[in-house]
């Protein structure tokens, strides 16, 4: 989740450019179309402002380890996605998180001491050329679609900021668990388990304090933790696409 290019670059960025109007003039942007570039993974991070919409077509779980972030599950094993379908489109239907949506591009530091984020983007996909359609200036000045693109930067990352202190506050409250999720099908030998992530502890969410259960449903923190927890049921549904006997079984 985080947004500033390090020795280690972020998920699915390879490269990063910041966009200037003397370096890029006459270049455009594609539209984003081909997903392939997901496709490898099994996890894509996403906010609190996100869980509504994918609490319904991907379970949220946490990461282990410190730092702690919120992320949908797109597949329950290592490199593989079962949303991107084979021509490359994302599954017809299913919310596509905005950590997907936003890239190539991303708000980032020009250098570790400035004090604001200038908009980049990885120039290794092709989608930022010459001869895109979409134009990204006109003339010296940001063209439309350049202004959309940085305001849905600035939208992501002032939604990072709110899931920070939202992770802030449910380890204060020492709620996540390590997760775990067992499966047994009939004609199944033994149950397939899927672990390596944090999960909210349900029973210590029914028994927090009193007054710490009214700030939570206040401040909208109780209807994301359950949107996590009802999205956990997603598990099932997703093993089922990946072993159709074993369902039918």
């Amino acid at each position: 989740m985080a947004s500033q290019p390090q020795a280690q670059f972020p998920l699915f960025y390879r490269n990063l450019i910041p966009l200037s109007s003397e370096q890029h003039a006459g270049f455009g942007v594609k539209a984003r179309v081909d997903m392939s570039f997901a496709r490898e993974t099994h996890a894509v991070p996403i906010t609190v402002d996100e869980f509504v919409s994918a609490q319904r077509h991907y379970p949220i779980v946490f990461s282990s380890g410190e730092n702690s972030v919120p992320l949908a599950l797109v597949g329950l094993e290592e490199g593989r996605n079962l949303f991107v379908e084979a021509d490359g489109l994302w599954k017809s239907g299913t919310y596509i998180p905005a950590y997907l949506r936003r890239h190539p591009f991303m708000l980032a530091k020009l250098n570790p001491d400035a004090d604001v984020l200038s908009l980049v983007f990885d120039d290794s996909w092709g989608m930022v050329t010459e001869d895109a359609p979409q134009k990204l200036f006109d003339g010296s000045e940001p063209a439309e679609v350049t202004k959309n693109i940085l305001t849905f930067c600035e939208q992501f990352e002032q939604a990072i900021a709110r899931t920070r202190s939202f992770m802030e506050e449910i380890e204060k409250l020492g709620l996540l668990m390590d997760g775990q999720a067992q499966i047994q099908n009939p004609g199944m030998e033994q149950p397939a388990t899927f672990s390596g992530f944090r999960m909210v502890d349900e029973s210590k969410l029914q028994n927090i304090r009193g007054d710490q259960a009214r700030k939570m449903v206040q401040n909208g923190m109780m209807g994301l933790l359950y949107a996590h927890l009802f999205s956990l049921s997603q598990i099932r549904e997703m093993f089922a696409v990946m072993n159709p006997p074993a369902l039918a079984a």
